[in-house]
C-alpha cells in the first residue's frame, strides 16, 4: 500500500473532475474558510502567540489557501509549512501558497514556535496491516502475486494476545485493520504540540474502534476499483480508527476532543450561516458537506493542555 501510494501521488494530480476523487476542500471553499476561522479562534484566544501554519497532505493547496485568506483577515499571518513528497502535487500548491516550505515529513518541521496544523484525508492513505480470523487462529493477511495478479492471502498465525478481547472470538473471515503508520505520525505530531504548544485538526473518514471490518478500498475514475489491480494507478485508502488516534494523542500528554462527525463540526463553526451569505450557488456543496459526508467523515482535535479548548466539539 505504501509502495504504490507512492507511485500514484508522485505521478499524478488524482484531484477533480479529470482526476479519480475529490476532496472536501474542492468541493467548496466553505470548508477551507471554516477550518482557517477555527485556527484563528485557537490562536486568538491562546492569547496570539508566533505559531507556524502546518498541511499533512495538502493536495492542491485549496485547504490552506482558503484558511489563510480567513486567518489574514484577524491578523493571523503565519509561516506556512507543508508536508508533501509527491512533486506534481508540490508544483500545484506553489501556485496558491508562494512563500510555503514544503517538508518531506514532520522530522523538519518547525521546533521552536506552537504549531497549527490541519490533516484533511491524510490518515486514510498511510499503510495498514490486516489480520484475518480463521477457523484455527487469527493470520496475518499478507499480499501474493500469481502471474500479474495480486491476491491476498492468509500468512502465519499471530498470537490472541495483541487482538482486542472483544474481537477475539469473531467469525472466521473477520478481518481486523490497524495502521502503525498513523500511530506513528500521531505519536510525533502529538509529542510536538505537547513540547511546543499548539492544535492539531484531522478529518478523515472512518470509524471509532476496535472495530471488525475490511475497509480498504481504491478508487479510480469517481468510481470503486479493485485494490490488487493495477498497484500505483488508483488510490489506495482505509477507514481511519479515529478512536486510536485520539487514545495515542492523550498517551502522548496532549489533550484530544472528538471524535464528533463532520456535518455536526461544520454546523458548530458556522456552515449554514456562511452558506447563505454565499447565496443559493453553494447550498448543494454545502449538503454534501454536512449531510452526505457528515457522519462518515468525523473530526478530532489535539491540543497542548494549556490552550483554549477549541470550537466545533459539544
Amino acid at each position: 500500500m505504501a509502495a504504490a501510494n507512492a507511485h500514484y501521488y508522485a505521478t499524478r494530480d488524482p484531484l477533480g473532475a479529470a482526476g479519480d476523487f475529490t476532496t472536501a476542500p474542492e468541493i467548496s471553499q466553505m470548508f477551507g474558510e471554516l477550518i482557517g476561522a477555527w485556527a484563528a479562534d485557537q490562536w486568538d484566544r491562546a492569547g496570539r502567540p508566533a505559531v507556524a501554519w502546518v498541511e499533512l497532505g495538502p493536495g492542491r493547496g485549496t485547504l490552506s489557501a482558503d484558511a489563510l485568506r480567513v486567518m489574514a483577515r484577524a491578523d493571523l499571518t503565519p509561516p506556512v509549512h507543508l508536508v508533501e513528497t509527491s512533486a506534481t502535487l508540490r508544483a500545484a500548491q506553489a501556485e496558491r501558497l508562494p512563500g510555503a516550505t514544503w517538508h518531506d515529513s514532520l522530522n523538519t518541521l518547525p521546533e521552536d514556535v506552537p504549531l497549527l496544523v490541519v490533516a484533511n484525508e491524510f490518515f486514510d492513505a498511510l499503510p495498514i496491516r490486516q489480520l484475518v480470523r480463521r477457523a484455527d487462529a487469527w493470520h496475518e493477511r499478507l499480499v501474493a502475486c500469481q502471474d500479474t495478479l495480486f491476491v491476498p492471502i492468509a500468512g502465519a498465525t499471530v498470537p490472541d494476545t495483541i487482538v482486542p478481547p472483544a474481537l477475539r472470538d469473531a467469525a472466521p473471515g473477520a478481518v481486523i485493520e490497524t495502521s502503525p503508520a498513523g500511530v506513528a505520525v500521531m505519536a510525533d505530531l502529538a509529542a510536538r504540540i505537547v513540547a511546543q504548544g499548539g492544535a492539531a485538526l484531522v478529518v478523515d473518514y472512518g470509524y471509532e474502534g476496535p472495530a471488525i471490518g475490511d475497509t480498504l478500498q481504491a478508487v479510480r475514475a469517481h468510481a470503486f476499483a479493485n485494490p490488487f489491480e493495477a498497484p500505483g494507478e488508483q488510490d489506495l485508502t482505509a477507514h481511519v480508527d479515529l478512536a486510536t488516534l485520539g487514545l495515542v494523542a492523550t498517551a502522548s500528554g496532549a489533550r484530544c476532543e472528538g471524535p464528533v462527525g463532520q456535518g455536526a463540526f461544520l454546523r458548530a463553526l458556522g456552515i449554514d450561516q456562511r452558506a447563505a451569505a454565499l447565496g443559493e450557488r453553494v447550498t448543494q456543496d454545502r449538503d454534501r458537506l454536512v449531510e452526505q459526508m457528515g457522519e462518515l467523515f468525523k473530526v478530532i482535535a489535539v491540543t497542548h493542555d494549556q490552550w483554549p479548548r477549541p470550537a466545533g466539539f459539544a
